[in-house]
């Protein structure tokens, strides 16, 4: 292994920490992946522990040295790919968070969302950030912490406190806390960055109160960005060179380069990104405008990003608190088994409902039910309501963008299930690609650390072969005799909890 060089990637998402070995050709060497443990304080919250979180990256980053049977000294440089949106606040002198992080899928802070929309807000937030005001999104996080740990506002001010996303948290880990860092990516998804001038901006940080002392330094997805000191790597202090959040790290591991390339992770949540080039669009449907991996010196590149926030994880559901499934991955056999769920829709809307829909008020709904439904047709149902997820968000990107999209590109864990691909691509009616890597993310963030180091060009990185296409196979009247129902499925499961009824959670 010494005669080789590698690029180590942390891939560090909502509910396992993994690592990934790439050589010098971008092929994975080695793998190792650990779960976590999700906190759920009350209904609606979702925290990690983020020492926790660091302690199980660590220790799959160390697996992946020793499986491979190498020596750190191999390791060129290290790539951090990350969920995005999830928030640390941490003292600054003894590196210690003074709070859970409060993850992405996390809803206590629905209600301020809320007001701030009651006071006409949501506008300006949407003109520098592209994004909604929702509490998927990271200040309205930062802010809470704040106000609810004692002591915690005091001490921001006097500049004793830093924040970040995931990849700042590990990058600080990572530097022995001689970095405070973030990239572009993650800095567009905290409603504190303008996708325009690149920066934090004045006017949002005093929308919510967040001192500027606490925000990390800015740097492109692609250079170094920190450098390691660990004693696992002995006297070699290997750069991190490639940072990317997850969705536009697999956006660029999926070669879509080029507007109107679009992809669609399939990981605990569904997340659609199409790259729009250098035109940043508002979208008109309720999806989000962010930023694409940025290389220097290229020009802000941009994309159409829809979230659907219980993709993958409603298999974890049935697994682990409805215990109807052993195994997440028995969920495609078992949904081929029967011809159909019976008429049985399940809107998974544990968390809210993610674009185009953007109720944060929404709760999850099982409808359909007859004497005869039975573990099967619920497990087919939870499979179709993915693709029923993404197609609506396909459905409003095409919208925005104009074109016809005919060729989605598709990763993550779920998309090994070759069920769910056939019924997406007969819900989409379009062709689906699935890749010969499925490491797409971890793939994307190792291309930016190989771009900095001069191991590839965007034009070698472009070609990604594929392992299976998915044609669809649909009548169109059965088709959109489906999505009729999933509609209606889903006006059932809007406004559920108190203070939703209104409407005022929507974008539209």
């Amino acid at each position: 292994m010494t005669d080789t060089s590698f690029i180590l990637a942390l891939d560090q998402g909502t509910t396992s920490s993994r690592a990934v070995l790439f050589d010098e050709e971008l092929q994975v060497r080695a793998i190792a992946q650990q779960e976590f443990p999700q906190i759920y304080p009350r209904s609606g919250w979702v925290e990690h522990d983020p020492e926790v979180l660091w302690l199980s990256q660590r220790a799959v980053m160390n697996e992946v040295l020793k499986g491979a049977g190498g020596s750190p000294a191999a390791v060129s440089a290290l790539a951090v790919a990350n969920q995005r949106e999830t928030v640390v606040v941490w003292n600054r002198h003894t590196g210690r968070p003074i709070h859970n992080a409060i993850v992405w899928q996390c809803r206590r802070t629905a209600d301020l969302c809320v007001e701030l929309k009651q006071k006409g807000r949501e506008a300006v937030v949407r003109e520098k950030t592209g994004l909604v005001l929702d509490a998927y999104f990271s200040a309205t996080k930062i802010k809470w912490i704040l106000d609810h740990v004692k002591g915690a506002r005091e001490a921001a001010r006097r500049g004793e406190l830093l924040c970040g996303t995931i990849d700042t948290w590990l990058i600080w880990k990572l530097s022995g806390g001689t970095a405070h860092v973030t990239d572009m990516t993650n800095a567009s998804r905290t409603l504190l960055f303008n996708i325009h001038t690149l920066r934090w901006d004045e006017d949002l940080l005093a929308l919510f109160d967040i001192p500027p002392a606490l925000l990390p330094t800015v740097v492109p997805s692609s250079g170094v960005a920190a450098t390691c000191h660990l004693p696992e790597f002995g006297a070699c202090e290997p750069p991190v060179a490639g940072v990317a959040g997850d969705q536009q790290a697999a956006l660029f591991g999926q070669g879509c380069f080029e507007p109107g390339q679009v992809k669609s992770t399939y990981g605990t949540g569904c997340f659609l990104l199409l790259n729009t080039g250098a035109d940043a669009i508002r979208s008109k449907q309720g999806l989000l405008t962010t930023l694409n991996a940025q290389t220097l010196p290229a020009s802000p590149s941009y994309a159409l990003e829809g979230s659907v926030f219980m993709g993958g994880a409603v298999m974890q559901w049935l697994r682990d608190e409805v215990q109807i499934l052993s195994r997440s991955a028995d969920a495609g056999t078992i949904a081929a088994s029967i011809p159909d769920t019976g008429g049985v829709y399940l809107v998974p809307a544990f968390v809210g409902l993610g674009a185009p829909h953007w109720d944060m008020y929404a709760r999850g709904t099982l409808v359909g039910m007859t004497r005869g439904t039975g573990r099967r047709q619920i497990v087919r149902a939870a499979e179709e309501a993915i693709a029923y997820q993404s197609c609506d968000v396909m459905t409003a990107m095409q919208a925005d963008y104009g074109h016809p999209i005919s060729l989605l590109r598709v990763d993550g864990g779920a998309s090994a299930d070759n069920f769910l691909m056939q019924f997406q691509a007969d819900m989409l009616g379009c062709r689906i690609e699935r890749p010969a890597c499925m490491e797409s993310t971890a793939l994307g963030a190792a291309s930016l650390a190989a771009l900095a180091l001069g191991w590839h060009t965007q034009g070698s990185l472009a070609a990604r072969p594929s392992e299976k296409s998915f044609i669809p196979s649909m009548r169109e009247d059965q088709r959109q005799r489906l999505l009729a129902g999933w509609r209606k499925a889903v006006s059932r499961a809007t406004h559920w909890e108190e203070g939703g009824a209104d409407g005022s959670a929507n974008v539209h």
